[in-house]
């Protein structure tokens, strides 16, 4: 079985090129793109790893990485965030409400599958 990643996102040129690398790299992907619509995909799509943008309609990043944490039903489930916003505040708030890697865009694309299968293990 494939590990499934949800992508989150409402810049549709970057939800192109993610889903695009996961699914090359054998991933499975499902898109949202904004804090509703990802709540709503966590929940029925049940993603291993979650690519979550901080800057999204409806609700932000912030508050859908809190909503995942505060359900110890998806408590195995990694959260990579990504943003523009790169200073140590933002970061910090990020990985302090749950996130598991913050990635600042733009990122190498590399990088971030890198650190994807980081998370994700063997």
């Amino acid at each position: 079985m494939n590990q499934r990643i949800l992508i989150a996102d409402d810049e549709p040129n970057i939800v192109i090129s993610l889903e695009f690398v996961m699914q090359q790299s054998g991933f499975e992907t499902r898109t949202a793109a904004n804090g509703d619509e990802a709540l709503k995909a966590v929940a029925e799509f049940r993603p291993h790893l979650l690519l979550l943008d901080v800057m999204m309609p409806v609700r932000n990043g912030y508050e859908v990485c809190q909503t995942v944490r505060d359900n110890p039903a998806l408590k195995g489930v990694k959260i990579v965030m990504l943003t523009a916003k790169g200073r140590e505040l933002e970061v910090a708030k990020g990985l302090a409400i749950g996130a598991d890697a913050y990635v600042t865009k733009p990122f190498a694309t590399q990088e971030l599958l890198d650190t994807v299968r980081r998370l994700l293990g063997p």
